[in-house]
């Protein structure tokens, strides 16, 4: 740490020795000269000077001390890490929070959650990295609400020296701008969602809507891709849309979902959804036209009305995420990396299936309602 002082002014760390030497020459050669020993006028000198020696001792003992901030030990340092998620509103985002701050604790870390409003704001969510950047955080942790849109930002905060943990939904860019992608393997949940929607339907099989959620969004696009992938395998299956993006609200959901319905009437059998606010507006546009439990219906990620309509069979399947082990994870891959530690590039953070039969197992029952953080 700089003192204000050039390099040749710093003071060494022999000076109180030679302030010594030069006051012990001063009085000698001051001495007057007479017929008494150079021991005994020395002596008397001293005397007439004593008042000066705790001041003396004072600035030796001073001076053999260390300056005060070299003494801090940069281990205790606390860290701060900014944790951005693609939006606030949502359940998931709080669980995220939740294990963010949890990890934080046990390792002293203060965590700043923030994110857009809305999880189609690009322009938002860009401003709040920019605005984490200029306060000099230790670490950001993102979740990109755009796969494109968000590299310049995390290019820029790589160029800065400030760290940048990708969590949830990935990025276009090279993995050398990033310390670590900590996510679900959402297009292995998507091939979970096409499996559950087949045993759903039976050998029968049928006809189903694949409802998008919002382009641009990585994570959706690989659970939408790999319910296709999946439903490709059984002949018996047809897909009547996959084409049609729900947008990021329940409300924009419910009225594609109307618009489908309206369109393919009776001959649909199913729908799969692959986020929270998409599956709450299919489902309630079922509702509304007395389809729910009738039209199979899978999604991913729980809430409290969705885990009630997995119990009364309006839903067939929940894939599940572990939002709280993401948001721990991640933060404990930033502090890794701060340490010299070189963490995997991606880091996997489970999915599984929840149905009518299995909810009520421990670890089933434990994703159906992860813990959020408290305000």
């Amino acid at each position: 740490m700089q003192t204000g002082l050039t390099p040749a002014a710093q003071p060494s760390a022999d000076w109180p020795n030679r302030f010594m030497n030069k006051l012990l020459s001063h009085l000698i050669v001051s001495l007057p000269f007479s017929g008494a020993s150079i021991g005994q006028l020395l002596a008397n000198r001293l005397l007439r000077v004593s008042w000066l020696v705790p001041l003396i001792m004072l600035m030796v003992c001073a001076g053999c001390q260390p300056p005060a901030n070299s003494q801090a030990d940069p281990a205790d340092k606390q860290l701060h890490f900014a944790v951005i998620p693609k939006g606030t509103t949502h359940i998931f985002w709080q669980s995220v929070k939740h294990g963010a701050e949890q990890a934080g604790e046990e390792i002293n870390a203060k965590i700043t959650f923030r994110g857009p409003s809305k999880e189609n704001d690009r322009d938002e969510q860009i401003n709040v990295v920019q605005g984490f950047l200029n306060a000099r955080v230790d670490g950001i942790l993102l979740a990109p609400l755009d796969a494109d849109a968000l590299v310049r930002p995390v290019k820029e905060a790589s160029r800065a020296g400030v760290p940048v943990v990708i969590f949830d939904s990935g990025l276009n860019t090279d993995p050398d701008d990033f310390v670590s992608y900590v996510a679900t393997n959402n297009f292995e949940g998507g091939k979970l969602a096409g499996e559950a929607m087949a045993s759903a339907l039976g050998e029968k099989g049928g006809d189903v809507i694949l409802l998008r959620y919002e382009q641009g969004s990585e994570s959706t696009h690989q659970r939408e891709e790999g319910f296709l992938y999946s439903i490709a395998e059984y002949p018996n299956i047809r897909v009547l849309s996959s084409d049609q993006y729900a947008g990021t609200t329940t409300e924009s959901a419910i009225d594609k979902a109307q618009a489908l319905l309206n369109r393919f009437g009776d001959e649909v059998d199913g729908i799969c959804t692959v986020c929270e606010p998409t599956a709450e507006g299919a489902l309630r546009a079922l509702r509304e036209r007395n389809l729910a439990g009738k039209v199979n219906l899978v999604t991913f990620d729980s809430s409290d009305s969705l885990r009630d309509a997995l119990s009364a069979g309006e839903v067939q399947a929940i894939v599940l995420q572990d939002p709280v082990a993401m948001g721990y994870k991640a933060v404990k891959t930033m502090a890794a990396h701060l340490r010299g530690e070189t963490p995997e590039q991606f880091i996997d953070t489970g999915v599984f299936v929840a149905t009518a039969k299995n909810q009520d197992d421990p670890n089933i029952s434990r994703l159906l309602r992860p813990a959020i953080a408290s305000e």
